[in-house]
């Protein structure tokens, strides 16, 4: 393992039930908040390095909302991980990067009709907010260069690649939609290139 410039902090076990990964907290800069990388136990990094590089979601994680599919993805991708080998990466820029502040009024904003991006948007913020520089800080840490990225966000693969990070499949994980998650998934479809069916 080598993280050697990050602020790397003790790793341990997690066993989780997806299976049993090593974590380690790595400095974010913000206090209390450090960002998370979760490998699974006894199995290589092979390259290209399954990866996923998933934001942190508190609605979604802790109270299970089903207002976005990030619960989903992130137990999807751990599942994944832990049966191929490969690295989880999971930053701490909540609400595609506005706060969970922020993201609470933008759901105030939804309950009033408005999508994700225009409540961004009356908000003061860019559609997306969120910035990938230590996941590519991290995995040249670790000397990997080719990676099999599960998302389904383009801007997330054009951030990998304009920094010299190979991306050479990327797989998709796609919430089935219902009543609660429908205008979401549409909105990230349609108003943001997201690589979700119709």
């Amino acid at each position: 393992m080598l993280l050697t410039n990050l602020s790397l902090r003790p790793n341990a076990l997690l066993p989780t039930e997806h299976g049993e990964f090593q974590i380690y907290s790595i400095d974010s800069g913000v206090e209390g908040q450090p960002h998370i990388v979760l490998i699974p136990k006894n199995k290589f990094i092979n390259e290209p390095c399954l990866l996923r590089i998933h934001s942190e979601c508190v609605t979604g994680e802790v109270f299970l909302s089903q207002r976005c599919d990030c619960s989903y993805q992130l137990h999807e991708s751990m599942e994944l991980i832990n049966k191929e080998g490969g690295l989880l990466i999971y930053l701490r820029q909540e609400g595609r990067g506005i706060g969970l502040d922020n993201k609470i009024k933008a759901y105030a904003l939804q309950d009033e009709g408005m999508d994700t991006i225009e409540a961004n948007h009356r908000l003061g913020y860019a559609s997306d907010e969120r910035n990938y520089q230590i996941a590519v800080t991290i995995l040249k840490e670790m000397l990997i260069s080719s990676v099999r990225l599960i998302t389904n966000n383009p801007l997330k693969i054009d951030f990998l690649v304009k920094n010299n990070i190979q991306v050479v499949e990327t797989i998709s994980i796609i919430k089935p939609k219902d009543i609660y998650n429908e205008s979401y998934m549409r909105t990230k479809r349609d108003k943001m290139g997201h690589l979700i069916p119709e």
